[in-house]
């Protein structure tokens, strides 16, 4: 009975510690951090080899041939743990705790993507989620009708695309641009218990259940609150957060499939596609749209009206109802026009801030004849960098300038290392004469030359710009509602000449310089004392110059790990070479049939394929 005990409790602790050696060891030899539950199931494999070729050796194994089993055994486990971090990466399997919750997402997704990739079928575009390519003049029409099929989320990625007219063919852009996310208005009883568990509806003295307006994302019903204020309600849908969730999960994805492809890789569908799921995230979060509302009020003037925040939460948008008609059934009028464009202009100009989706419906009349802006959800952010290069391209084109033109546009773009400056000069030299000479009438469709131009040579345009263009596109159609011969080329230039006539001016170059000169004046006060020591030096010969090589931290990590590496391959090798050279020589025996070079030898082999495995793991194992 006390043997059996001995045997039951002392075998799992020896085990134990056998199991907390080995990974030990083997983060020690490998450098990585093996896990216990990973270590164990090696330990184990590796007892089973190791009693196979030892187990039919003597009992009392000669005590020379000790440390040539441990070695062979503890390299079976090095061996087997290092094949299985190269395969599976430690961390790359969730802890048990998460499966479940991961396998009831895995077969959600794979519903939705079951039934998506039905949709891309039915529509022909199968070969091209398999990484094919193929000629289809019905291509453009046949992604459309597969996005409009497949619900609220591929809508908005159809119609983000069509917006970029800088990467996609004409046909692509006129043919996605017909895409609608029109949808049937949810019923009240799902809406009233969003508005109750968000903000409670002791919060309102009514709310009227038949919705003013009903999108793919949320829908609008007026409110009164108890303080008698008119409000408008913006309710997000019951269920669309987590179908966009899992939709953009797919689109993640596909992306990655697309990308494989020539044309996929030549528009940086991976990027696209990553830029695509970040907004629409901040579109379904209603406290964002409250922020972008302050934002761009705090930024703007009184020329065009903008709802008041009363309340929001991420699902739920309370503010002032505006009091208008829509846009389509106002008379015409330019000033009015010419009012929204410059109002937008200087929002992307000047703010940096900027209504990012300004269609005829997120435009109203108001009783007071100004115009109103609704839907706050698309917001562009451009920084001051790309501001002033938007300014100098439109002053160029102002100017009919190519070189301002090509400076200001290669400030716009990531420009490519082997790019030729002069061509580039040339071709928009060439696009200024077809579109500015005299007697031409430049409009919107100008751009569309200046995108192929940009595509032809390998420029990309940055998210925040495309935006910015977007939003100019967008405007034109609102622009001609209100006034059908508008020309929003020639207002933006005007804008853009006045805002840099407007820094010309005796008090704006005298702000200027006094700014310029605060920054500079602690250095020009310095700089007397330093040329003096400077000069001092040369003249005692004392003028040296002092340069720190791999002063960045990331430079000295490379070059430690790179001589990391060959320090580790150098020994292994060297290891190999003496072990090969001890097995082949004879020397004194230390037991039967024996030598002691034999020990040794078989010793340093076995170091020289542990340093081979370190190197190897590390090479291998993929990067974080």
């Amino acid at each position: 009975m006390g043997d059996f005990l001995v045997y039951t409790i002392g075998f799992p602790i020896t085990f134990l510690l056998l199991v907390m050696g080995m990974a030990l060891a083997a983060r020690r030899i490998l450098g990585l951090r093996i896990g216990l539950v990973r270590t164990a199931l090696m330990c184990g494999l590796a007892m089973s080899i190791a009693t196979n070729i030892f187990g039919e050796t003597t009992a009392e194994p000669s005590a020379a041939l000790i440390s040539v089993q441990l070695g062979l055994s503890l390299l079976v486990v090095i061996g087997l743990l290092a094949f299985a971090e190269i395969i599976v990466p430690t961390g790359s399997i969730p802890p048990p705790t998460e499966w479940w919750g991961m396998a009831r997402r895995r077969i959600a997704r794979t519903r939705r993507y079951s039934r998506i990739t039905a949709i891309a079928f039915r529509h022909g575009l199968g070969p091209y989620l398999r990484g094919r390519e193929r000629t289809s003049t019905g291509l453009s029409r046949s992604l459309r009708l597969a996005l409009q099929d497949a619900g609220v989320t591929f809508v908005k990625l159809g119609q983000v695309l069509s917006t970029r007219a800088d990467l996609l063919p004409q046909d692509f852009v006129d043919e996605l641009s017909l895409l609608q996310d029109k949808v049937p208005a949810a019923k009240w009883e799902q809406v009233r218990a969003v508005l109750d568990a968000e903000v409670g509806l002791d919060a309102f003295q009514e709310v009227d259940p038949e919705p003013l307006a009903a999108a793919s994302i949320a829908q609008v019903h007026r409110a009164v609150l108890k303080s008698g204020a008119e409000v408008v309600v913006k309710v997000q849908r019951p269920d669309v957060r987590a179908t966009a969730e899992g939709d953009l999960d797919i689109v993640t994805r596909l992306a990655g499939k697309l990308q494989r492809t020539r044309w996929g890789s030549a528009l940086g569908i991976r990027d696209l596609a990553a830029g695509f799921a970040a907004a629409l995230r901040e579109e379904l979060d209603f406290k964002i749209e409250a922020r972008n509302i302050t934002t761009v009020a705090a930024a703007s003037d009184s020329s065009v009206g903008l709802p008041h925040v009363h309340l929001s939460t991420s699902r739920v948008l309370v503010m002032d109802r505006l009091d208008g008609v829509p846009l389509r059934g106002a008379a015409q009028d330019a000033g009015l026009a010419r009012t929204l464009l410059r109002f937008v202009l200087r929002q992307v100009m000047l703010d940096g801030v900027f209504h990012a989706d300004p269609h005829p419906g997120n435009v109203l009349l108001l009783a007071d004849g100004r115009l109103g802006l609704l839907d706050f959800g698309s917001v562009g952010r451009i920084d001051s960098a790309l501001r002033s290069a938007l300014q100098r391209l439109l002053l160029a084109i102002d100017r009919s300038d190519p070189a301002g033109l090509t400076d200001a546009l290669l400030e716009l773009t990531s420009r490519p290392e082997d790019i030729d400056e002069q061509r580039l000069e040339r071709a928009l030299g060439q696009f200024m004469a077809r579109h500015l000479g005299a007697g031409m009438r430049p409009d919107v469709e100008m751009f569309g030359d200046l995108f192929l131009i940009v595509s032809r040579f390998g420029l990309s345009i940055p998210p925040e710009v495309a935006a910015v263009f977007r939003a100019l596109a967008t405007l034109e159609g609102t622009l001609a509602v209100l006034a059908p011969d508008f020309n929003i080329v020639v207002e933006s230039r005007s804008f853009a000449a006045e805002q840099i006539s407007e820094r010309l001016t005796p008090e704006s170059v005298q702000r200027t310089m006094a700014e310029e000169l605060q920054a500079v004046l602690p250095m020009l006060r310095r700089l007397p004392r330093r040329i003096d020591r400077i000069t001092g030096a040369v003249e005692q010969g004392r003028l040296s110059m002092s340069m720190r090589l791999f002063a960045d931290e990331r430079d000295r990590s490379f070059i430690t790990g790179l001589l990391h590496q060959v320090m580790l391959t150098a020994l292994g090798a060297t290891a190999g070479v003496m072990a090969v050279l001890l097995l082949g020589s004879s020397g004194p025996e230390i037991a039967a049939d024996v030598g002691l070079h034999q020990v040794l030898g078989y010793n340093l082999l076995i170091i020289a394929v542990l340093l081979g495995l370190r190197v190897v793991v590390t090479v291998l194992r993929p990067r974080d």
